[in-house]
């Protein structure tokens, strides 16, 4: 397995991966706004155009972008996104970082083992605590934070999206 920046070659893949969300009806958590940009190649370079805060629209936060890649089929199984600081809506719903696992590749371990991958990144970026939120029925997503240090901080209610959020804190 590969953490990795996503680059032009895996357009193919990332489409794949944005179409079996759509296609289940999953949220997309932690792919920088995929389920609303179609084409995967303009997708890329704004995920690496968004590393520097100066790309930035405002309200959003520099982040950045990287696929989880099974390297025997070279397959992206998973997604994940380290904002490099969080603005007042992230410290109460969204946190500095975001993950998502395919559909079809659920139950396997990706998530846990992709988090704990990209918190030596986190500190590279100079974090040395992270805020990762999930929602309260979710299971899975509260295991794999937990599995990686998380401790429960409390929870927020997201009104936009009718939705309970645990938030969670790792030190790193």
């Amino acid at each position: 397995m590969k953490l990795i920046e996503p680059t032009m070659e895996y357009c193919p893949q990332i489409r794949a991966y944005r179409k079996e969300f759509l296609d289940s009806g999953d949220s997309m958590d932690g792919t920088g706004g995929l389920r609303q940009i179609e084409d995967p190649a303009e997708w890329v370079e704004r995920s690496i155009s968004w590393k520097d805060a100066a790309n930035v629209p405002e309200g959003r936060v520099a982040a950045t972008q990287l696929i989880y890649v099974r390297e025997e089929d070279d397959k992206i199984v998973g997604m994940l996104q380290i904002r490099h600081t969080i603005n007042e809506y992230l410290r109460q719903f969204g946190g500095h970082i975001g993950y998502s696992v395919a559909p079809s590749e659920r139950r396997k371990g990706y998530a846990s083992r992709m988090l704990r991958t990209a918190l030596p990144i986190c500190r590279e970026l100079g974090l040395d605590r992270v805020l990762i939120t999930c929602n309260d029925y979710n299971e899975a997503s509260r295991r794999t934070i937990l599995s990686n240090g998380g401790r429960f901080e409390s929870t927020a209610f997201e009104p936009e999206e009718n939705e309970t959020l645990e938030r969670y804190w790792i030190d790193i």
